[in-house]
């Protein structure tokens, strides 16, 4: 009831309706569910490739050693790749490849037409090169869009989008990092419209912060980057309408960091002892899940927020190329995702 008499007043003064207070806490935003209407809908849009042209996505994915955390990713991936009606290739090689048999992997992954999305699963051991193993990636075919050229291309993406009075769209961003795309596309889903808002992202790392930033940007945002060395960093949090947090720090955080009603996308992964768990210890965020929530309008919980969200984006850039090679090759629009 005070709730209603509260938005009847507002809409009768003319003032904007309130959307939450804190009195009934934050609307949370269910990665789960979300991802799950993603790769449905990239399922579908397969589907219809596969119908109409007789072409499917294709992904590779290369494991190199046994990690049993990197297994269990390549694990995951694999899994969506199939619910999605992809071409699923993965490529065991051991912990102690050389830098040139790792690179010939990749090189005949670049050269395999079928394959429209190729990716070497971190961390690699320490022998090998990281960086010239990444480079060797098909910017074609760089889904997790770390290749220096696909970093390029989303920062000269503004520039473009002026051009056009267009604006940045997840599903034709093509090769730009997954978790990112993913924060991104939680916001729409939630009908939080960037374009005028203040968006603080927490974290300046070349695969979430900076990334981040820039998708925000090209959603007309006006963005804050704020890390460890910002000055009174709770004040600067609690300027934002819309607070990325990729910090890495567990519930870093509080409260009285967040401005009322502001929506916060929480995208770390941590973990902090607890006897009640049977691991004894207990997943959680860079954000203080409880005390926010009392005073956000929407946030992510931990786990079950960004992180689904990660893989469906994957599966979308995978898309996104193969409607691009088809493309190439049939000269017919492949949009539909």
């Amino acid at each position: 009831m005070l709730l209603r008499s509260i938005l009847r007043c507002s809409a009768s003064s003319g003032a904007p309706l309130l959307r939450h207070t804190r009195a009934f806490g934050a609307s949370v935003i269910s990665g789960t569910e979300i991802s799950k209407d993603v790769r449905a809908d990239v399922a579908a849009s397969s589907a219809e490739m596969l119908a109409k042209f007789g072409e499917r996505p294709g992904l590779a994915v290369v494991l190199v050693g046994d990690r049993p955390d990197s297994a269990k990713y390549v694990s995951m991936k694999k899994k969506a790749a199939a619910e999605c009606g992809f071409l699923s290739i993965e490529k065991l090689v051991a912990d102690d490849v050389s830098q040139e048999e790792l690179l010939s992997v990749v090189a005949a992954l670049n050269a395999d037409d079928e394959v429209d999305g190729v990716l070497v699963q971190l961390p690699l051991p320490e022998h090998l090169d990281q960086k010239e193993i990444l480079r060797s990636i098909s910017v074609e075919k760089d889904v997790d869009g770390f290749h220096p050229t696909s970093v390029g291309a989303l920062t000269r993406l503004g520039e473009e989008l002026r051009q056009r009075r267009d604006t940045f769209k997840t599903g034709k961003a093509g090769n730009v990092p997954c978790t990112p795309l993913g924060c991104i596309e939680l916001l729409d889903r939630t009908g939080v419209e960037l374009s005028g808002l203040h968006v603080v992202v927490l974290g300046r790392s070349n695969i979430v912060g900076l990334p981040a930033a820039l998708m925000a940007v090209h959603r007309n945002a006006t963005v804050t980057m704020a890390h460890s060395r910002t000055k009174d960093l709770p004040a600067v949090c609690r300027q934002a309408d819309v607070l990325i947090a990729a910090v890495g720090q567990p519930e870093m955080v509080k409260a009285d960091w967040i401005k009322p009603g502001a929506t916060v996308i929480d995208v770390g992964v941590n973990f902090l002892p607890d006897a009640k768990k049977k691991s004894g210890m207990r997943m959680c965020g860079d954000v203080d899940y409880p005390g926010c929530k009392e005073v956000a309008g929407h946030i992510t919980p931990v786990p079950g927020g960004v992180g689904p969200m990660t893989v469906a984006m994957l599966m979308r850039n995978t898309l996104t190329n193969a409607q691009r090679r088809v493309e190439r090759l049939k000269g017919s629009s492949m949009y539909y995702a």
